[in-house]
């Protein structure tokens, strides 16, 4: 553990650490290629960043084409202290303030108006800055390597299923990174809650771990945008994910909703016919639920009763359906209280807005 060495299966380098035991040589090595303007894979508590310098405009270009990410598609820039704020933003709003002294670091991202020390490349043009700051050890420590300041979208080609292990990484941009630091598995699974401090009162334009009631506690009214369970096309993205198709497997995937047992029945009946014409059906679903579903590949993300764990191997099944075959998808929808906005957001855009209610007749 902790030595630097190549993969045979890509060109990046790989890093291999735990969070509990960085290996701080190498990681002043990975801040050293983000100086130096190269792209640097790295874990954090939500899923792994493809990082680059986020004041460097070319690092940012760098960033885009790794991915075949649309340049319009802001970055959210990751740092690691409250005093790196100073530089990126023109004004921080006291609300913010308060949620940052709450929730950074941690799984929370907050759009503020930029500074000139901030370029456009790394903004996708915009007026206004993403910036997030991670709890994750071994991010925080390559930031600080790196020079305070690092762009850093999900590791993955642009909308598919967000890398929350190294392989991911790997298995998307290995050919196209500098180095990739192997972290293991992350915590949560699912990106950050974004919302925007350049409006009053703020918006939630992310879901995420961090949800609009624990937000609404600790700072007083925070809306959400309308558009995040039904996009339109014809507005810029003021934040990743808004606009364009993400997390999507590549099967066709749909969401059926309703009671549980009608959902069950439903997906059933349809796995049927679709085994019955010759195609490969894949099935998402929870542990209470997997029993019912007598054709298919069947992949359950957990007890409903743990949401952390549905969020953390939403993911990952996403590319086993990919790596299975599978011809379609039907996946049971997931309302739990804390991280259900944030599980549905994802599925939604991975479904590519194709849900079936199993509740209604006819």
């Amino acid at each position: 553990m902790g030595q630097t060495k190549p993969d045979v299966q890509c060109r990046a380098r790989i890093m291999q650490m735990t969070e509990a035991e960085p290996d701080e040589a190498a990681l002043q090595e990975a801040g050293r290629i983000l100086q130096e303007g190269g792209l640097v894979a790295f874990p954090t508590e939500t899923v792994y960043g493809l990082g680059g310098n986020a004041l460097d405009p070319e690092a940012s270009r760098k960033i885009y084409a790794a991915k075949g990410r649309p340049s319009d598609n802001p970055l959210i820039v990751h740092i690691a202290s409250l005093d790196a704020l100073e530089q990126i933003t023109e004004e921080i709003p006291a609300a913010a303030m308060q949620l940052a002294a709450k929730y950074w670091p941690g799984p929370l991202t907050m759009i503020f108006r930029k500074s000139a020390a901030v370029p456009a490349e790394t903004t996708g043009g915009l007026d206004s800055v993403a910036v997030r700051f991670p709890s994750n050890r071994i991010a925080s420590m390559l930031i600080r390597y790196a020079g305070g300041y690092v762009s850093a979208p999900s590791a993955n080609t642009s909308g598919r299923p967000s890398p929350t292990t190294a392989a991911h990484v790997i298995e998307d941009l290995g050919d196209a990174v500098d180095c990739i630091i192997d972290g293991g598995p992350v915590d949560i699974g699912l990106e950050s809650t974004i919302v925007d401090f350049t409006v009053e009162p703020p918006v939630i334009l992310r879901p995420g771990y961090i949800n609009q009631e624990m937000m609404t506690e600790a700072i007083g009214t925070v809306e959400m945008d309308p558009g995040i369970q039904s996009e339109t096309e014809v507005v810029r993205p003021k934040a990743p994910g808004m606009k364009y198709r993400h997390y999507a497997p590549k099967a066709e995937l749909t969401i059926v909703s309703g009671t549980p047992e009608n959902a069950a029945a439903k997906i059933a009946e349809l796995a049927h016919d679709e085994t019955a014409a010759g195609r490969k059906v894949g099935i998402i679903c929870s542990d209470e639920s997997a029993g019912m579903y007598p054709e298919g590949i069947v992949w359950s993300l957990g007890a409903r009763s743990e949401e952390t764990q549905i969020a953390a191997h939403l993911y990952g099944i996403l590319r086993e359906c990919d790596s299975a075959g599978v011809d379609v998808i039907y996946s049971e929808a997931f309302r739990t209280p804390q991280l259900g906005d944030a599980i549905m957001n994802r599925l939604v855009k991975a479904a590519g807005h194709r849900i079936i209610d199993a509740d209604e007749k006819g």
